[in-house]
């Protein structure tokens, strides 16, 4: 071989063997990403993660419910459907549990249920838009729990959540009224966060100052409550401290999320047993601390509006516009009871 060629192929295999080592793939996450803020979300999000996709089609969902028992699955919201849906493992779609809850005289807007919730013998409880009401399945149907203030009609119930002092909350907002505040059917001149004593529906007004009270839960100790302010002019989290009598006391902002530009605004919320807390806002699932610090944001495919811990606790079920999804952690949550026959 004559010299020059020697040359260049020295010169090839120089250039081969300086040349960088070809890039892993980056790792399948599934239906989503996970950002990360603090290395302390590495004690709540494995490494491995998997964001799936259990479902989809719907119209907005919402109020995800998980319940346990011989058949566990999770049922879940679709506002504008005015359906709720029913989800198990190893269903590839969700089914129809309960369709047109609201019956009353067309209206646009978002007529359905919102938030689902147990009580502690497994009745289903909803919180309506359309009926304006906090209702129970009995025998298959509804039947009024709530739905008035001192004679008024409430506004439309959002979200609710359970007190060990044996209480429901749950906010009110005006998002069911097609008109919301300047609805002419809204007989409150507020939007209220209050309590129901459930065995005698004795209603209680906690905090009439939040303009668009949303997602509601409560600290594993039961004294502090963080509530969601669904409003694009004011897109905090509140933290109140919850005194002996269970009333609310010390309103302050727990987040202030204003600054974000991603689609979505606080809405609803699930804390686990260590008391860090999972809201839905802008562009995912917010994780804080309980001192405040955001540890980082699950983002599925599309912009969750509310969460519930399902399976053994440690998954994660994400309502998101059309779809539902779900992603498991190394975190858990406390679980309610499986749904009773009643």
């Amino acid at each position: 071989m004559k010299p020059k060629f020697w040359f260049v192929a020295l010169a090839l295999m120089i250039a081969l063997s300086c040349a960088a080592p070809p890039e892993e793939a980056a790792p399948d996450h599934g239906a989503g990403t996970v950002v990360k803020m603090s290395d302390a979300l590495d004690a709540i999000v494995p490494a491995d993660y998997t964001i799936e996709k259990l479902a989809g089609g719907m119209m907005f969902t919402e109020g995800p419910v998980w319940v346990a028992g011989d058949e566990p699955h999770l049922l879940f919201s679709d506002i504008p459907a005015n359906r709720i849906y029913r989800w198990a493992e190893g269903d590839t779609e969700a089914s129809v549990f309960y369709d047109q809850m609201y019956r009353g005289e067309p209206r646009n807007g978002l007529p359905g249920s919102n938030g689902l919730i147990l009580d502690n013998d497994g009745v289903l409880l909803a919180c309506e838009h359309g009926n304006r009401r906090i209702s129970r399945m009995v025998d298959g149907e509804w039947e009024t729990v709530v739905d008035n203030y001192e004679g008024r009609k409430l506004n439309s119930p959002n979200d609710a959540a359970w007190h060990s002092n044996g209480w429901l909350y749950f906010t009110d907002p005006p998002y069911g009224l097609p008109q919301q505040d300047e609805d002419p059917m809204k007989e409150l001149d507020f939007n209220g966060i209050y309590r129901l004593n459930y065995e005698t529906k004795e209603l209680q007004l906690l905090d009439k100052d939040q303009t668009r009270p949303n997602g509601i839960g409560f600290s594993p100790d039961f004294t502090t409550a963080y509530v969601a302010n669904s409003d694009g002019a004011n897109k905090v989290w509140m933290a109140y401290d919850v005194n002996d009598e269970g009333m609310f006391e010390n309103g302050r902002v727990f987040y202030d999320a204003s600054a974000a530009e991603a689609s979505g605004m606080p809405d609803g919320l699930k804390v686990d047993t260590n008391g860090n807390i999972y809201a839905t806002g802008p562009g995912g699932v917010w994780i804080f601390a309980p001192d405040g610090t955001h540890l980082g944001s699950i983002q599925p495919s599309e912009v969750p509006a509310n969460v519930a811990w399902g399976d053994d606790g440690s998954s994660l079920y994400m309502t998101a516009r059309t779809g539902l999804y779900r992603i498991k952690l190394m975190a858990k949550g406390p679980m309610p009871a499986g749904m009773s026959s009643e």
